[in-house]
């Protein structure tokens, strides 16, 4: 086994390296990923399932193959089958089978070497943006445990965040990827609509709002998965290709000036926390002296109405998902088996009209090209990613009926993420800015459609300037570790 030194000193890249060089093999690297995960899960309630005993059994026999042989690897527990793997989307409604298949995205990471080792914890059908699901309890953050950890891949996050594993598979919505990384202090890339498949088992995801791709400690690592999970599957509708020479390579060549755009206010010009202020304008002098074009700018458009039609469509994808799975099992969900805030949404759903659905698509096409005209103008748009100071646990929940007021909450904390999804633009989330307490700030940046490659070209140059990756939570005094899992233990049972 790795120490914990020598795990936290290397990304997935640099773990690849280890063991296609020799100096360590990949059981060796499952095993300081399982002990890390061990140690640390009680507190967190990051990983939700375990499959520690077949990634071991993969490793002992596997020869190194492709360019991620060996290193350990976690999916998030919503939108991603994986032979073998139950997949309950965080819901006690969904069965514990085992999927039958792997999806597109998960069987081009198997291929490119990752040994799977369970899954991480999201709020129940993605549907919050902290991770508390009645099923399996609250995810904590691991740079302060009273803190919500994001969602709705808030497990991913901390996983990665507290060193269990170096990344992780994330899937985003409204969010999903960008705030997690964002609470985490971590590099979290919700890619360019269509560039990462989303079959076999879906055509396209919520009418392309949903997006998956993962959660990282490094830019490097993000091109360089990016490169093995890219590109389209068989009868894909659409699609973008990655660069020839792929990301990563893309990623380290000389880029050009950009045009960049900075945001210190919502889309509605209200004011933000003074945290998520600052760091938007410390990295906007920084892009400044790295030699870019920066002016304070943003796009006009109805931020109410492209929520609305966005939140529309999702219910009722869900109603559609949810009916899907109580066709097949031969009965109606039970009382106990959803969470109230989701049961709400899901009635939503099912009480929309065809009619209603295409007037919502119609309307968010409409505001997506309002939105497309500002990236005419300019290359990049710089925002925070949290409105507000990082929430604590509890902040969101979800035992009410309230749709309309969760969404409100849910928006008060986060705007700045959800539109991207309805443009289906890449957009990053970097951890640019610390507050005095040494809580992260994510700061996102959105670039044009399908320049996925200009965008991590930029967010490496903001790596090697701001040197965040050596910067780690500490979860190493015993009373406060012990306190906490007694904590989560009481907060599980009580669910």
């Amino acid at each position: 086994m790795l120490t914990l030194q020598e795990w936290e000193a290397r990304d997935a890249v640099g773990i690849a390296a280890l063991i296609k060089s020799g100096e360590i093999n990949a059981r060796e690297a499952v095993e300081t990923a399982i002990a890390r995960i061990e140690q640390l899960n009680p507190v967190l309630n990051a990983v939700v399932y375990k499959a520690f005993d077949s990634a071991l059994e993969l490793a002992g026999r596997q020869k190194p193959s492709g360019p991620f042989a060996g290193v350990p690897y976690l999916l998030k527990d919503l939108n991603a089958p994986a032979q073998g793997l139950p997949l309950t989307n965080g819901s006690r409604l969904l069965a514990q089978a085992p999927a039958p298949f792997d999806s597109a995205v998960v069987a081009r990471l198997k291929a490119a070497g990752f040994l799977i080792l369970g899954r991480t914890n999201s709020p129940e059908f993605g549907l919050n943006i902290s991770t508390e699901p009645a099923a399996y309890g609250p995810t904590r953050n691991p740079w302060q445990l009273d803190r919500i950890a994001g969602g709705s891949s808030g497990g991913s996050a901390a996983a990665v965040s507290s060193g269990m594993v170096p990344a992780a598979h994330a899937t985003d919505s409204g969010g999903s990827i960008r705030i997690p990384a964002a609470c985490n202090g971590l590099v979290g890339l919700k890619p360019s609509r269509g560039l990462n498949p989303a079959g076999p088992h879906r055509a396209q995801a919520n009418e392309g709002i949903s997006h998956e791709n993962l959660i990282s400690r490094s830019v490097r690592d993000t091109a360089a998965i990016l490169d093995v999970t890219s590109g389209p599957d068989v009868g894909a509708p659409y699609f973008f290709c990655k660069p020839p020479i792929g990301f990563l390579k893309s990623m380290q060549q000389r880029g050009k000036p950009l045009r960049i755009a900075l945001m210190t206010k919502t889309f509605n010009g209200e004011e933000i926390c003074a945290d998520a202020r600052e760091g938007v304008q410390r990295t906007g002098t920084l892009l400044t002296e790295m030699g870019h074009h920066v002016e304070e700018a943003f796009p006009h458009f109805d931020y109410d109405l492209i929520q609305k039609s966005i939140f529309s469509l999702l219910f009722a994808n869900l109603a559609a998902g949810v009916a899907d799975f109580e066709q097949q099992r031969g009965s109606p969900a039970a009382e106990d088996e959803l969470e109230p805030l989701s049961r709400a949404a899901l009635e939503r759903g099912r009480t929309m009209t065809l009619a209603e659905y295409l007037a919502a698509v119609a309307q968010l096409n409409r505001q997506v090209r309002r939105i497309g005209t500002f990236f005419e103008a300019q290359d990049v748009l710089v925002t925070p990613v949290l409105a507000t100071d990082l929430p604590e646990l509890g902040c969101l929940p979800t035992h009410g009926s309230d749709v309309d007021g969760h969404v409100e909450r849910l928006l008060r904390i986060a705007p700045f993420a959800l539109p991207f999804n309805g443009t289906g633009q890449p957009a990053i989330s970097l951890p640019m800015h610390w507050t005095a307490s040494g809580l992260p700030v994510g700061i996102q940046f959105v670039g044009r459609l399908g320049q996925d490659a200009t965008l991590l070209h930029l967010a490496a140059g903001l790596e090697e300037a701001r040197n965040w990756f050596g910067r780690r939570p500490t979860l190493r005094e015993t009373a406060d570790l012990q306190t906490a899992h007694e904590q989560t233990t009481e907060q599980t049972a009580d669910q």
